[in-house]
């Protein structure tokens, strides 16, 4: 007895002593925002959701309002909320949270720093964590959340674009969030894959629980071509994923047996798919066609979950749209972790 004992004290020596789990920033925490219902905290759920710049506004007498993305300007978007807070009757509205900090007198808490150097790179690409996120660090995280952006028309410099909204829930939820960003100068479509796969080993081999590759239009595209080897990412998220250009390109002559090709090199049988397709995708060159080729993922990953043409939701930008975000986000979270097989 007294030598089990003792290998026990020897082992916890060696381990040191058992980590403290953290608990959630007080942003998250909508029963720690003063004076708010019920109705109130539903509400600043839906808050925790939106983009950055952002905030939220609420006052003595339980009334609240916030804003979001105000033309990309903080200072509009705080006021914006106050001004939001008194229409709805609150008197001597004030700021509560901001971005991704509580500055209420008396609660303020400021969110750690994401690291500002690259976590990897080379010629062409790195992964970046984004700030504009909640940050933990791979020991601590869930998972992580890689975001890749779609390539601009005309070559414009596309690095350094915020997330889509619907990155929150995972972020929210625990994951790190970090962004590919690749250099419109040599972003062609295989150096784009490439990058993707390089990323995604270098997450793994930081010790991430989770890995789930997500990217819009060309990000997206990317995302599934590195389903080609097992293991890569436990969830992939594809928001309208195109490479072939807009409507009149003449690339659109070959899109759907190149994305025959992408379903057929899929390797994955781990990895959980999730692709959102919406209607009047001018970067779609028949959505009858598409969507029958992405439901050939079926069975070629753990499962497939296709967001075919939602209602209310149109264009190739439809997956930033606020209606995507608050119909979806959670939803995406849940499959991407194994609790549901589709969305209503």
């Amino acid at each position: 007895m007294l030598n089990t004992i003792f290998r026990i004290v020897i082992a916890c020596a060696l381990l040191g002593p058992l980590a403290a789990k953290a608990e959630p920033p007080a942003l998250l925490d909508a029963t720690r925002v003063p004076h708010l219902g019920a109705e109130g905290r539903a509400d600043y759920q839906r808050f925790l959701l939106q983009a950055v710049p952002r905030a939220f506004a609420l006052s003595a007498d339980g009334a609240w309002g916030w804003a979001a993305a105000i033309d990309d300007d903080p200072v509009a978007t705080e006021t914006r909320a106050v001004q939001n807070c008194a229409a709805w009757g609150g008197r001597g509205c004030r700021v509560y949270a901001r971005d991704l900090d509580v500055v209420w007198p008396g609660r303020e808490e400021a969110a750690p720093p994401a690291p500002a150097a690259p976590l990897a790179g080379g010629a062409g690409w790195r992964v970046q964590a984004d700030g504009r996120f909640l940050w933990q660090g791979a020991a601590q995280a869930r998972g992580v959340y890689l975001w890749a952006h779609g390539r601009s028309a005309g070559g414009a410099d596309s690095r350094g674009t915020q997330p889509q909204p619907h990155a929150r829930a995972f972020n929210n939820a625990g994951y790190d969030v970090v962004r590919l960003d690749r250099d419109p100068a040599t972003d062609e479509t295989e150096a784009g894959a490439a990058w993707m796969r390089l990323a995604l080993a270098e997450l793994r081999a930081r010790g991430y629980r989770r890995v789930v590759a997500a990217g819009q239009s060309r990000g997206a595209w990317n995302a599934l071509q590195a389903l080609d080897a097992p293991g890569r990412a436990d969830a992939v998220i594809a928001i309208a994923p195109a490479a072939h250009g807009p409507t009149g390109s003449v690339a659109h002559g070959w899109a759907l047996d190149d994305l025959r090709r992408v379903v057929a090199a899929t390797r994955s049988p781990g990895t959980r798919i999730a692709i959102a397709n919406f209607a009047g995708d001018e970067f779609d060159p028949d959505p009858e066609g598409r969507a029958a080729i992405f439901g050939a993922f079926a069975g070629r990953g753990a499962a497939l979950l296709l967001l075919d043409r939602p209602p209310g939701l149109t264009g190739h930008g439809a997956g930033a749209d606020w209606r995507f975000t608050l119909r979806y986000a959670t939803c995406l979270l849940d499959f991407a972790e194994g609790r549901v097989r589709g969305c209503g």
